[in-house]
């Protein structure tokens, strides 16, 4: 009996440290650390980054006149020829033959059999497909005559962006270099890709240098343009699964955050427009550690 009278007072002692303890991690309230911003004021754009690729809209086949060898071949690649310059001789088989009988019957007289082929434009040879020597069929490819005044840039355009591009004059143009170009909107190719659902628009240059054909170019479609519109960091915004709805969790003092909708406007590279609500340039914004937040949640501040 006397056992048990020692153990009541031992087990009221437990029992109330397990309260205290079980009150103390009550009282103890978990903080998600946070970065945090402010909204900023600027100008925005809204725009697409599309291709463009050199090429020549020009070329030409100069091709053989009659079946035969070649005599004589004047090419070379990147040679620069004018129209009518004589390119190759060609000459029969019969027109040897012929040639070599009538000089045993008449030395005086010369028949040479030989024609002439001449280029049809004038440009430069990016193409060569025989050298002297080689016998070809009438009417096949000898070689490839490039005009080098049909250098241009074709733009892949989306047809949705259409008003965007051809209510304008030129568009820049930015090289893998980084060199920059202005390219004059001088129509558009007839056809379209029937998978992208794209058109090739012409843009001309005034290229300082010779620039090589199939060099990819970045051109930027402006959409739309804002000043001094507020803005926040990506990051800032949340949403839910089907992005029909979107917030920030905003601090209302030093370590509470609170869920707040919005709604936004164009977005760029790393900026989102903010149209509603109005924030001051006091207001504080969670830009990390704001995912998975709740409507009301207890934070600290680690970072400005």
């Amino acid at each position: 009996m006397k056992r048990n009278i020692f153990f009541i007072p031992l087990i009221l002692l437990l029992s109330c440290h397990n309260k205290d303890i079980q009150q103390e991690e009550t009282n103890t309230e978990v903080q998600t650390p946070v970065t945090v911003t402010s909204i900023s004021l600027g100008s925005m754009e809204d725009y697409a980054e599309l291709n463009a690729t050199s090429a020549f809209l020009q070329k030409w086949d100069v091709k053989a006149n009659i079946t035969g060898y070649l005599q004589t071949a004047n090419v070379q690649l990147n040679q620069h020829v004018s129209k009518g310059e004589i390119l190759y001789t060609i000459k029969t088989k019969e027109a040897e033959s012929i040639g070599n009988t009538i000089s045993i019957l008449d030395s005086a007289f010369k028949f040479s059999g030989i024609n002439k082929i001449p280029a049809t434009a004038g440009g430069f040879i990016s193409q060569v497909n025989h050298q002297a020597g080689d016998y070809v069929q009438e009417g096949e490819p000898l070689a490839v005559i490039t005009d080098s005044r049909s250098f241009v840039f074709l733009l892949d355009m989306p047809y949705e962006l259409r008003p965007f591009v051809m209510n304008k004059r030129s568009l820049e143009m930015i090289l893998p270099d980084g060199e920059k170009l202005n390219g004059l909107i001088s129509g558009t190719m007839p056809g379209m890709d029937s998978a992208s659902q794209t058109q090739k628009v012409i843009l001309k240059v005034n290229a300082p240098h010779f620039l090589p054909e199939n060099l990819i170019a970045k051109v930027k479609v402006v959409k739309s343009e804002k000043n001094n519109t507020a803005s926040l960091p990506k990051s800032a915004l949340l949403t839910d699964e089907t992005q029909s709805e979107f917030w920030v969790m905003k601090m209302i003092d030093s370590s509470t955050a609170v869920k707040l909708p919005v709604t936004k406007g164009i977005e760029t590279g790393d900026k989102v427009e903010i149209l509603s609500p109005s924030f001051s340039p006091n207001d504080k914004i969670i830009i990390t550690g704001n995912f998975g937040l709740p409507d009301t949640a207890k934070v600290k501040i680690v970072q400005h």
